[in-house]
C-alpha cells in the first residue's frame, strides 16, 4: 500500500470512530424537558447556531470542570434547561457555561418521537446519572443589594438552592420502582400538577418542575408527606432534618397569614370580610414623636397648649423599622412604636407580618414570633401550661404557643436573626420592676412572666432576637430609655391617604360619593386623619348610600364623636376586662369614668387648658391608668412639664370639647341640673317655663352666653356638640344602653331651643358675623339636617 493510500485509510477510520462516538452520545443524551422553553424562535435558532459553533470548537475534546457539580465535574458537558420564573437553576446553567463546552439542549420536544428502548435507557440514566444542581451564581459587586436594603436575603438553609438539593438528594436514593410509586402518590394528592409533568424527564426535571409549579414550601411539604405515605419514613425524616429551618419558617408564616390576611374591623360580618393587602394604606410613621396629636382645629390655629408635629423627613417606611441604625451605626435591636388610640398599631403589625410571610420584605429575618403582652397576661392569670408551675422559661412559652419551635436550637444561636413582636403593652396590667428584676442569661431558666418580659426587652434572653414593642404611650413610657434603641410614632393619614383608603375599600362610584360627602364638614375631614375614624366614615356612609339614598345633606359631626366614645369604652371592656361581644353593658363605674372625665374637660375649657397632669386626675377622683391607658380617649405627651411631671391630653382638642358637652348634657338629662347656669342670666321672653334654666332652651341659652362672651374658638365647638347631644338621634338612639338606660324618655322642649338658636342667628348677623356660620352648624346638629 502506497503512503497516500495508507494516510487516507487512517483518516477514514478516524471519521468512522467519531460517528460511532456520536451514536453513543445520543443514547445517553438527557430526555427533553416537558414544560418547554420560554424563549422565542429566533432566540432558539441563534442558540442552535452557537451550539454548532461550540461543538466544532470543542474538537478535540478537553476536560472542563462544571462549576457547582461534584459528581460530573470532568464531563465537559453543560445542559441548557428551560427558563423558569421560579427556580434559579435554569438561569444559572446558562450563566455558568464554560468556554468551549459541549452543550446538550434538553428543552421540550415531541415525546411521541421517543421509542420504548429510548425510554428504558432514559430511566436508567434517571437515577444514577442526574447531576447535582449548580451553585447559585454570585452577582457582580455592582448588582449586589446592600445588606440593609429590602427585601433582604433568605438564610441559605431557607433558600431555594438548599431545598432543591435536599429534595433531590433524598429522592436519588430511591430505586426506580420506589421512585415511580412515589411519583404516582405525589400526583394523586396534588391537583396542581399533571401526570405528564410528574412522569416526564429525569429526577432533576421532576424536582425543578415541582419547585416551579408548587413553590419551594409546598413542594417540600408534599414531598415529605408523599414519602411517608409510601413507607419511606426514614427518607422523610432525613428530609425534615435537612430542611428543618425552612419548615419552621413556613409554619410560622402560615400562622401569621391565617391571623392577619383578613382584617377584622368592628363586628365581623359573614361574607363581608376585607383582605388586609387590598385595603391597607400605610400611615405616616415618624422617628421623632411629639405625642401624635393633630393640632388642626376649625377655629384655633393651635390648642391652648401648643403641639409640635414631626417633619416629613423623619418619616420611615413600616418595613424599614429594623433597618434603622443607632447613633454608633449599629443596627437597632429594640424598637418601640406608639401612637394615640385608634391610630392603627394592630393593623401595622399585621401588615408587617404579612409582608414578611409572603417574602415581600425583611426576608433576612429568619423567623417572626408573635408574643403579645395579652399572651403574657393570660399566662400570668390563667397558667395554662401543662406543668402548672408559677414560673416558666421563655422557650417553654414559645413552644407552648408555637409548636413548630419545639426541639429546635435555632433561637438560641446568637447569629440567628429573628423578630419577637410584643404588642399591646397596655394590656399587661401588672407593674414591671425594671431596676430590680433578676437577670436571666439562659433561655431555659424558669421565671415569673414579669421577670421574663423585663429580660426579653433587656436583651439578656433571646440574644439574637430583634424586639418590637407596641403600646399606648402611657404604657410604653415606663420602659427605661437605655433598653430602647429607637422610638417611632404612628402619625395617621394625610388627606390624600384618606381618599386612597376609601377608594381601595369600595368599587364603582361609591368612593367618589363618600369622599365628596364627608369633605363637606371640615372638622370631620380633620378627624378622619385617624385611620379608625376613616374606617368609621367608610362604614357609616356605605350603609347610608347603599340603603337610604343618602347624600342630600352634609353629615353631622356629633354622631361620629358619640360613636368614637362608645367604641373606645367597649374596647376598654373587651381588652382590659375580658368582656365578650355580648357582655358590653356599661356599669356604673364605666358611666362615672365618662362623666368625671367630662367634668375635668369642662374645667379645663374654663381655664383655657388642653394639658393636664396626674394631680388633676386625683382632683376629680380618677385613676391615671384608667384614664391615660384604658379609656382610649386620652394619651400621654412625651414632653414632661416644667417640674418634670408626666403630661396628658385628649386624643384631639375637639374631643375635650365634646366630652365636656357630654358631661353637661348627662347631668341635665339624668339629674335635671344645668351646670352652666351662673344664676345671673336674663332669659329671653320666648321662654314659657317657670324654671327656665332647667329646660333644653335654658341649657342652650347658658351655653350661648358663654360662647358669645368668650374669644372665638374657646366654646364654639363645645356649643355645637351640646346642640348635637340634644338631638334624639344622639342621646336616644346612639347612647341608649350605654350612658343612658333604654327606657329613658327623650329630651323635651327642643322646639323652644330651636327657636332660640334661630333668633340668635338673626341677631348675630348684625352684631357677631364671625359667629353666624357656627351658629347655623349648631342648629343643623340639633335637628340633624339642613335648616
Amino acid at each position: 500500500m502506497d503512503p497516500d493510500t495508507e494516510v487516507e485509510s487512517i483518516l477514514r477510520q478516524e471519521r468512522e470512530d467519531d460517528e460511532d462516538d456520536e451514536e453513543e452520545k445520543k443514547k445517553h443524551q438527557r430526555p427533553p424537558s416537558s414544560y418547554g422553553s420560554m424563549k422565542s424562535d429566533s432566540e432558539e435558532e441563534e442558540e442552535e447556531e452557537c451550539d454548532e459553533e461550540s461543538g466544532q470548537a470543542f474538537f478535540p475534546p478537553l476536560p472542563v470542570v462544571l462549576p457547582g457539580s461534584s459528581t460530573h465535574g470532568g464531563t465537559g458537558l453543560q445542559m441548557i434547561r428551560s427558563e423558569s420564573p421560579e427556580t434559579l437553576y435554569t438561569m444559572t446553567t446558562q450563566q455558568t457555561k464554560p468556554p468551549g463546552a459541549v452543550v446538550i439542549d434538553t428543552r421540550s420536544s415531541d415525546l411521541g418521537d421517543l421509542s420504548e428502548n429510548d425510554e428504558e435507557d432514559m430511566d436508567e440514566v434517571l437515577v444514577t446519572h442526574s447531576p447535582e444542581p449548580p451553585e447559585p451564581v454570585e452577582f457582580d459587586e455592582a448588582m449586589q443589594t446592600d445588606e440593609n436594603s429590602q427585601p433582604g436575603r433568605l438564610h441559605p438553609e431557607q433558600d431555594l438552592p438548599h431545598i432543591f438539593r435536599s429534595v433531590q438528594g433524598v429522592l436519588s436514593g430511591l430505586t426506580p420502582e420506589e421512585l415511580y410509586k412515589f411519583k404516582v402518590w405525589f400526583y394523586q394528592w396534588e391537583p396542581a400538577i399533571t401526570l405528564q409533568q410528574v412522569m416526564d424527564g429525569d429526577l432533576l426535571d421532576f424536582v425543578d418542575r415541582i419547585m416551579e409549579i408548587l413553590g419551594q414550601d409546598r413542594a417540600l411539604l408534599h414531598t415529605i408527606s408523599s414519602l411517608e405515605q409510601v413507607n419511606k419514613k426514614e427518607e422523610a425524616e432525613e428530609l425534615k432534618k435537612k430542611c428543618k429551618r425552612a419548615l419552621m419558617r413556613f409554619q410560622l408564616k402560615q400562622y401569621l397569614i391565617r391571623k392577619h390576611q383578613v382584617i377584622r374591623e368592628g363586628v365581623v360580618r359573614a361574607g363581608r370580610q376585607n383582605m388586609l393587602d387590598t385595603i391597607y394604606v400605610q400611615p405616616h410613621i415618624s422617628t421623632c414623636g411629639y405625642g401624635g396629636i393633630d393640632p388642626s382645629h376649625l377655629f384655633l390655629q393651635q390648642p391652648p397648649s401648643p403641639v409640635q408635629v414631626p417633619s416629613p423627613d423623619t418619616y420611615v417606611d413600616l418595613n424599614n423599622l429594623f433597618r434603622l441604625q443607632k447613633p454608633d451605626g449599629q443596627p437597632v435591636r429594640t424598637v418601640v412604636t406608639t401612637g394615640i388610640p385608634g391610630i392603627g398599631m394592630s393593623v401595622s403589625v399585621g401588615k408587617f407580618a404579612l409582608d414578611w410571610s409572603e417574602l415581600r420584605a425583611n426576608k433576612d429575618l429568619q423567623f417572626i414570633i408573635k408574643l403579645s403582652f395579652r399572651t403574657f397576661w393570660y399566662l400570668r392569670t390563667k397558667n395554662p401550661l401543662p406543668s402548672k408551675k408559677p414560673e416558666m422559661s421563655v422557650m417553654e412559652i414559645i413552644e407552648y404557643f408555637h409548636k413548630e419551635c419545639k426541639d429546635t436550637t435555632f433561637l438560641e444561636e446568637e447569629d440567628c436573626k429573628f423578630l419577637i413582636i410584643m404588642d399591646a403593652l397596655d394590656c399587661y396590667q401588672a407593674p414591671l420592676d425594671w431596676e430590680n428584676a433578676p437577670v436571666i442569661n439562659d433561655n431555659h431558666t424558669p421565671a415569673h412572666p414579669d421577670v421574663l418580659i423585663v429580660n426579653i426587652i433587656r436583651g439578656t434572653v433571646l440574644r439574637g432576637a430583634r424586639v418590637w414593642v407596641l403600646g399606648r404611650r402611657a404604657a410604653v413610657s415606663q420602659i427605661p430609655p437605655r433598653f430602647v434603641d429607637a422610638v417611632t410614632e404612628i402619625q395617621g393619614f394625610s388627606d390624600e391617604m384618606i381618599d386612597e383608603y376609601l377608594t381601595k375599600r369600595f368599587d364603582g362610584d361609591l368612593p367618589t360619593k363618600i369622599i365628596a360627602h364627608y369633605k363637606r364638614v371640615p372638622m370631620l375631614r380633620i378627624l378622619a386623619r385617624q385611620p379608625f375614624v376613616s374606617w368609621m366614615v367608610a362604614t357609616v356612609f356605605e350603609r347610608c348610600f347603599r340603603y337610604r339614598g343618602y347624600g342630600e345633606h352634609p353629615p353631622r359631626l356629633t354622631p361620629f364623636y358619640v360613636s368614637i366614645l362608645i367604641v373606645q369604652i367597649n374596647r376598654r371592656l373587651q381588652f382590659y376586662y375580658g368582656k365578650g361581644e355580648n357582655e358590653l353593658k356599661w356599669s356604673t363605674d364605666d358611666k362615672n369614668l365618662v362623666t368625671k372625665m367630662g367634668k375635668m374637660a369642662l374645667k379645663m375649657l374654663e381655664r383655657n387648658k388642653s394639658v393636664f397632669v396626674e394631680d388633676d386626675l386625683k382632683e376629680y377622683g380618677l385613676k391615671l391608668t384608667e384614664v391615660a391607658v384604658y379609656s382610649g380617649v386620652v394619651t400621654e405627651l412625651p414632653a414632661a412639664s416644667a417640674d418634670g411631671r408626666r403630661t396628658f391630653c385628649f386624643i384631639h382638642y375637639t374631643f375635650q370639647e365634646f366630652i365636656a358637652a357630654v358631661y353637661v348634657f348627662t347631668l341635665f338629662r339624668l339629674e335635671n341640673r344645668n351646670v352652666l347656669d351662673s344664676g345671673l342670666l336674663q332669659m329671653p321672653k320666648i321662654f314659657t317655663s317657670k324654671d327656665q334654666t332647667k329646660s333644653a332652651a335654658g341649657l342652650v341659652q347658658c351655653a350661648l352666653e358663654r360662647t358669645l362672651n368668650a374669644p372665638l374658638g374657646q366654646y364654639d365647638m363645645f356649643l355645637r356638640f351640646l346642640c348635637g347631644m340634644l338631638s334624639p338621634d344622639c342621646h336616644h338612639n346612639q347612647m341608649s344602653g350605654c350612658l343612658f338606660s333604654r327606657n329613658s324618655p327623650k329630651v323635651s322642649g327642643l322646639d323652644e331651643a330651636q327657636r332660640l338658636l334661630e333668633q340668635t342667628i338673626q341677631n348675630a348677623e348684625e352684631n357677631n358675623r364671625d359667629r353666624v356660620e357656627n351658629l347655623k352648624e349648631c342648629l343643623r346638629e340639633m335637628i340633624q339636617e339642613d335648616e
